[in-house]
């Protein structure tokens, strides 16, 4: 732990019950959450990140930061390259592809900024530290370390966003144990492939009410 944590980091009330869940409900190895949880790390930048976050911004100045010329050159390409897929995921869930590029555009730049931090250290320094989404963070903490088990991810080598999100769609993992799908038939749902990150961000919006041929607003 870095030694600029603060002292709500080691909460022995708040980790144990958090052992327990992992566990009793998710059937987890005890010792092998304990080893985990012990080698998160603090990180203050991601508390700093979170309050300051993009999305704070008004509309002329986050507007700004996505619709550039590269990144509509990069969403022509991506469609281009995935065509096939997307069309297949408008067949399925009735999204057309220009919605799921648009998202994946915004979110990583169609994959090539898929975050920096250990999603370990980002959930347990919101979840430990940041009491005003501790209950929300350790939430997620929790449906990481059950994900990491059920797809087979390393809990310590999958980076994300400072709060967590992950692969090309930037999904907390909360979403991607609900509505991440294997579209690629694999197997395994892996946010950090194309198919399986198109697959699941239109399922994703078919799943919150997406009506097919609908008006956008």
């Amino acid at each position: 732990v870095a030694q600029d944590a603060p002292a709500a980091w080691s909460d022995a009330a708040q980790r144990e019950a958090l052992v327990r869940r992992l566990v009793d409900q998710h059937g987890l190895s005890e010792p092998a959450v304990r080893t985990l949880l012990g080698e998160a790390t603090f990180r203050q930048d991601i508390i700093d990140a979170m309050t300051r976050p993009y999305e704070a911004k008004p509309w002329h100045q986050y507007r700004g930061l996505f619709l550039t010329a590269a990144r509509i050159t990069g969403g022509a390409a991506f469609w281009q390259t995935h065509r096939a897929l997307l069309e297949q995921a408008q067949a399925r869930y009735g999204v057309p592809p220009e919605i799921v590029v648009a998202i994946i555009g915004v979110e990583t730049q169609y994959g090539r900024n898929l975050g920096r931090y250990r999603v370990l250290d980002a959930l347990a320094t919101l979840g430990f530290a940041y009491p005003p989404r501790s209950a929300f963070f350790l939430g997620e903490l929790e449906q990481f370390l059950t994900l990491t088990q059920e797809e087979h991810l390393d809990p310590r080598q999958t980076l994300g966003s400072y709060a967590g999100a992950m692969g090309m769609g930037q999904f907390i993992p909360s979403s991607y144990r609900s509505y991440a799908v294997d579209f690629d038939g694999d197997g395994q749902r892996n946010l950090w492939q194309p198919a399986d990150a198109i697959g699941s961000v239109a399922n994703y919006f078919a799943r919150h009410g997406w009506q097919k041929d609908g008006l956008v607003a």
